[in-house]
């Protein structure tokens, strides 16, 4: 029975609670009126003079929210000339060009237990200010922040091999990530680019090493391969001139011009071993 009291009284505090937060809503807005109908009446009395401080200049790249007496207008205005009510209504202008970000180095140690150093750059724009200036204090500061911390959950999970392999997929990943919080922001990240990866730099002499070591056996494979055409093409061309003795006397010839034409000394010509065989078997 004491239970049943109890919860009836609380049911009355609500319900009486209720009502005063009515009742003050209604004579809230009772006077918003009043004040408004005061404020339109002073403008029409100061006319034209009133018009200095009743129209605002928006750019075509900006957005103007109004604030009246602290209530936010969901209707966004501009661009162009927009109107105000002087001492009743505020407004904040919002940039909705696209903004660079620069985040700031982070040190990641990733899967692999490799400490690197990852710079960032964001691009994104705000689409909604109303919500860019309702549920965050600073968009900017916010997804920079954000950025920063999604930039070490991500890369922390993969190994040094995987983020210098797939750091366009990372990228992607994590501009994802982002966009599930800053849409409700009022912004969307349009792009990310993993601008620079640090590595200590004993390990960037040990790749330097293991890079310089791969070209090197590469290159030994390529001289190796060319020695090896270049003796089988020997190995055809000598065996082409040994059965034909005409054709070896040819190249023997070509040899003797060559010699002559780059050198102007006296030469001294061999006998043919043919030659030499053929006058020893006449004796």
């Amino acid at each position: 029975m004491s239970y049943y009291n109890y919860s009836l009284r609380q049911s009355e505090l609500y319900i009486d609670r209720s009502d005063k937060t009515g009742n003050s809503n209604y004579y809230s807005q009772w006077l918003s009126n009043i004040l408004v109908l005061l404020s339109l009446f002073l403008i029409i009395a100061t006319f034209p003079i009133s018009l200095l401080f009743c129209t605002r200049m928006i750019k075509e790249y900006e957005r103007a929210v109004i604030f009246r007496l602290g209530c936010c207008f969901e209707k966004i205005k501009g661009p162009g000339i927009i109107f105000i009510l002087p001492c009743l209504d505020t407004y904040e202008k919002v940039d909705t060009r696209t903004v660079v970000i620069e985040v700031k180095p982070q040190e990641i140690l990733t899967r692999d237990s490799v400490t690197i150093r990852v710079d960032a750059i964001i691009f994104f724009r705000v689409f909604d200010p109303y919500l860019a200036l309702n549920k965050i204090s600073n968009v900017q500061y916010g997804t920079r922040l954000l950025a920063a911390s999604t930039l070490r959950n991500t890369l922390g999970t993969r190994t040094l091999k995987q983020i210098l392999k797939e750091k366009d997929t990372l990228a992607d990943m994590m501009q994802e990530m982002l966009n599930l919080t800053t849409n409700e922001w009022g912004s969307i990240v349009e792009r990310i680019e993993i601008k620079d990866i640090k590595l200590p730099l004993h390990l960037q002499k040990a790749m330097a090493s293991e890079a310089e070591a791969t070209r090197e056996a590469i290159a030994n494979v390529i001289i190796a391969k060319g020695e090896k055409e270049a003796s089988i093409s020997l190995k055809k061309a000598a065996d082409l001139l040994g059965k034909n003795p005409v054709a070896m006397h040819l190249r023997y010839l070509q040899a003797l011009s060559q010699i002559a034409t780059e050198n102007t000394s006296t030469i001294v010509f061999p006998i043919p071993i043919e030659l030499n065989n053929y006058l020893s078997s006449n004796n």
